[in-house]
């Protein structure tokens, strides 16, 4: 039996967790969110990314569909969620699944936040959950995966 392989793809501003605004984001820092996953799902093979340039984010889609192996990605694409059409449609384009995360609920901030680009694309959106809505997104991958659908 093959490990199965996740991909938590981090859009920009991700990179100041734990600094940027804790009020809304919490204290926990991309790294400790990272570690966290790797230790609650020690069966799983996990890769990390995160960029603060939209192109990065297409090409690492872009990249794990081409290599293969990957049973699905937790995104968190951070403010691109709201206006990239060019994250959309890479999303669109490859077959393999993506989650969409959020830290905070989306729906209970500013209005321009209400509205994400990415979701029709996405098998499944979890959001305000903190730190957990990561967690959250590896066990619905994990239930796609062995259930063959979301």
């Amino acid at each position: 039996m093959s490990v199965m392989s996740v991909l938590v793809l981090n859009g920009p501003n991700l990179s100041r967790l734990g600094k940027r605004e804790p009020e809304v984001y919490g204290y926990r820092t991309l790294d400790d969110i990272n570690r966290e996953l790797v230790e609650s799902f020690p069966e799983l093979s996990f890769e990390f990314f995160q960029s603060e340039d939209e192109g990065a984010l297409l090409e690492k889609l872009f990249h794990i569909e081409d290599k293969g192996g990957y049973s699905g990605v937790v995104l968190n694409a951070g403010a691109l969620t709201h206006y990239s059409v060019a994250l959309r449609d890479a999303i669109s384009a490859i077959s393999t699944p993506v989650v969409e995360v959020h830290l905070s609920n989306i729906y209970a901030r500013e209005e321009f936040r209400h509205k994400s680009v990415i979701s029709a694309v996405c098998v499944g959106v979890i959001s305000g959950f903190g730190a957990n809505s990561y967690h959250l997104g590896v066990r619905a991958l994990l239930g796609i995966a062995s259930t063959g659908h979301a």
